[in-house]
């Protein structure tokens, strides 16, 4: 019996379920339902469109859909999907926002690729002023 974790596994877990706790996987992991916890991972992260964090994220590559209120941290990329809303602050190599996230926090984007860490300060509440990036860019644009 191979008792040795596949890397290259895909799971998924659908919108119907809900996690109190910390959730480590390997490989490749969609996650739709509701999470307070932390999630850890040297694998991919996507996150549905239902998916609501509460929680640290801390994976190897990150998509985001969904809501998350937290600190998201990949050693590869994170990607900010539109309508995505993130309250929290996010570190990685690469990072690509959408046009129409709401984000609320700070970025570091590590041209170094120093692996992150996931004690990057405390989450921002839900409540603060929402930033649309869009619109801040066409500010910026101006």
């Amino acid at each position: 019996m191979n008792t040795v974790p596949n890397s290259n596994s895909k799971n998924v877990l659908n919108s119907d379920v809900e996690i109190k706790g910390n959730l480590r996987f390997n490989g490749e992991l969609t996650f739709e339902g509701k999470l307070d916890g932390e999630i850890t991972s040297d694998g991919t992260l996507n996150l549905g469109d239902s998916a609501v964090i509460n929680g640290n994220i801390n994976a190897g590559t990150v998509v985001v859909r969904g809501k998350v209120t937290g600190n998201v941290s990949a050693k590869d990329k994170i990607e900010l999907k539109a309508k995505t809303e993130l309250f929290g602050d996010v570190r990685s190599f690469k990072l690509v926002i959408e046009e129409g996230v709401t984000f609320v926090g700070k970025t570091e984007v590590n041209p170094n690729k120093v692996s992150p860490t996931a004690s990057m300060g405390g989450t921002r509440p839900p409540g603060q002023s929402d930033t649309k990036l869009g619109d801040a860019a066409k500010l910026a644009m101006r």
